[in-house]
């Protein structure tokens, strides 16, 4: 809060100027464009004064202009493509700003500078861009500046949005970050629609339908960018959605016992009368099948069904198919198409999302995996009606986590429609499952492989993973041990004077809200401390804990005390 201004900024033809003109249209609010101002100034274009008066000449400019435009309030301010690199340009606009970062792939980047386009009719090429390989040059140069772009406060893909669209996902972005959801009425009984990030993009000739109402949103990284389908009764369009995808092959469906005397029937007459051959393999439930045995009885099943690389996986289950099944499409043949179904509210909300596959070693929880990202992901909250108590309760978990990290306007829609989510009303299951999969899609976008604002899905996964394997996965759901583990995050974020009492007793007000136990007993607490070290969060023998500031604000601290951890583990262990 205090900072009043919305930055925009990101590579040369990424749209700042065009969609900071809407934007600020639409918020009634002034605009800036510091390169038409540092033009103004000057009385030259940009390219005589790089070449007049060098680059340096140039950044001094700018630096002054950003600097009398962050005196401004309520004001849409678009910056240069290298002005973020300064370090203090970037302090003093994220005091004023917040900052969102407008994307683009190279290849668009180049198409809108030296073609006809909506983008860049307007854009002057820069003369950094100027030499014999344009292309190349944009590529090194968004290179060195993706660290700058990837600190920012949120990032829009712009590749396949038209100008207006990304108008509307950055003023979205403003009410998310500032916690305000302005269709949300005034008893906060429904998050907001928004129809624009329900639609798919064109998906590059792989057919996916631009208009499909199913797509809750899509998750974009560098290696693969795919929809998340959720709605109620959605099973009936698999095949249909596995054609729209451009799949073919032999359809390999893994699951487990319980999961397929349910659904493997009905999938696999779906698929067949898609026009697919579909084969099937069952594992035991449970945590304790995902091993690099069981991974091994895959890899013989589609060694016996002469599995090519073009043929498919299909995940339907919970997290522990998803990630034994997403191991084996990444480690078969080197990779082969998957697609996840999952059936457990852990598994639509976040197992299911992001790509990480894995087994369990018997030292610790996931340590043998990869990230390999699914073709996409069909979430039909109608199955949840048949999980036991116990599993879908383990899955509030996770969705109350995204409201603690991320959005503390969608920890007052859980609050406020407990009763109603518990009984699965299912308008108001799919927005809970749709928004907490839209969160996670979007952390995923901007850090595939965790190396930075990922980190922050691991909220109370520090202790839970200790809790795990000190018990060999037997006494907990994977919800249940979350649901303890942001206790003692939050405990710890209290101990550090990070988070208020008051917030607190607010996480666990709710947590038991949702019947998740708040604390753990017989249990040695050298066995969780000796299981937390090895989780895969330990960078240089030190755990990055993610903890709160407050509600809808994680953080991520590496120099936590060790006896501030052992006092919280006390705390949370009962007689």
């Amino acid at each position: 809060m205090g900072r009043d201004n919305i930055i925009l900024a990101g590579f040369s033809a990424t749209g700042k100027s065009f969609v900071g003109r809407e934007v600020a249209q639409r918020l009634n609010w002034g605009f800036i464009d510091t390169d038409e101002e540092i033009v103004k100034q000057s009385d030259k274009p940009i390219a005589e004064i790089f070449q007049q008066d060098g680059e340096s000449k140039f950044r001094e400019l700018e630096s002054h202009i950003i600097e009398k435009a962050c005196q401004q309030k309520q004001s849409v301010i678009a910056i240069g493509g290298g002005a973020l690199v300064d370090s203090q340009n970037f302090e003093l606009l994220a005091r004023n700003g917040l900052i969102i970062c407008l994307e683009a792939k190279p290849e668009t980047i180049y198409q809108r500078l030296f073609q006809e386009s909506n983008y860049g009719s307007e854009t002057e090429v820069r003369p950094l861009l100027s030499n014999n390989n344009p292309l190349e040059r944009i590529r090194q140069l968004k290179a060195s500046r993706q660290p700058y772009y990837a600190k920012v406060d949120w990032t829009v893909h712009t590749d396949d949005l038209s100008i207006s669209e990304v108008a509307e996902e950055v003023v979205r972005a403003w009410g998310l970050l500032r916690g305000v959801y302005p269709e949300r009425d005034s008893s906060a009984d429904s998050l907001p629609q928004n129809d624009k990030r329900r639609r798919a993009r064109n998906d590059k000739g792989k057919g996916c339908n631009d208009t499909d109402k199913d797509i809750a949103c899509e998750v974009e990284t560098a290696t693969q960018s795919y929809p998340i389908f959720v709605g109620w009764g959605l099973l009936d369009k698999l095949g249909e959605k596995i054609k729209e995808r451009g799949l073919c092959g032999t359809v390999n469906i893994i699951s487990d016992e319980i999961v397929f005397s349910l659904y493997g029937r009905k999938v696999r007459e779906i698929v067949e009368h898609a026009g697919f051959v579909v084969n099937s393999f069952v594992v035991p439930p449970g945590e304790t099948t995902k091993n690099i045995d069981f991974a091994n009885r895959i890899y013989d099943f589609l060694v016996e069904h002469r599995a090519e690389r073009d043929d498919i996986l299909i995940a339907l289950g919970g997290g522990m198919v998803g990630d034994l099944a997403g191991f084996v499409a990444a480690t078969f043949l080197r990779g082969m198409p998957w697609i996840q179904v999952p059936t457990t509210l852990v598994a639509m909300v976040d197992a299911s999302i992001g790509g990480k596959t894995g087994v369990n070693h018997p030292q610790g929880k996931n340590l043998i995996g990869a990230f390999y990202q699914p073709n996409f992901v069909l979430a039909d909250c109608q199955t949840l009606t048949t999980l036991s108590q116990r599993e879908l309760t383990s899955g509030w978990a996770e969705v109350i986590k995204y409201g603690l990290i991320l959005d503390e306007g969608f920890f007052k829609f859980l609050k406020i429609n407990a009763a109603k989510l518990m009984k699965l009303e299912p308008d108001m299951l799919t927005q809970a499952v749709a928004r907490s999969a839209a969160i996670k899609a979007q952390v995923v976008t901007e850090d595939e492989k965790e190396k930075g604002k990922r980190t922050i899905l691991n909220y109370g996964h520090t202790i839970a993973h200790g809790l795990e394997a000190a018990t060999q996965y037997r006494q907990f759901l994977h919800g249940e041990a979350v649901a303890i583990g942001m206790v003692g995050a939050g405990k710890l974020s209290q101990r550090l004077g990070l988070l208020s009492t008051a917030r607190v007793k607010q996480q666990q007000s709710l947590l038991k809200r949702f019947d998740l136990p708040v604390n753990f007993s017989k249990i040695d607490l050298t066995d969780v401390e000796k299981a937390m070290e090895l989780d895969k969060k330990v960078r240089g023998g030190t755990i990055r804990w993610v903890l709160l500031e407050d509600i809808g604000k994680a953080v991520i601290h590496s120099s936590v005390p060790r006896q501030d951890v052992i006092a919280v583990l006390q705390e949370l262990l009962q007689p």
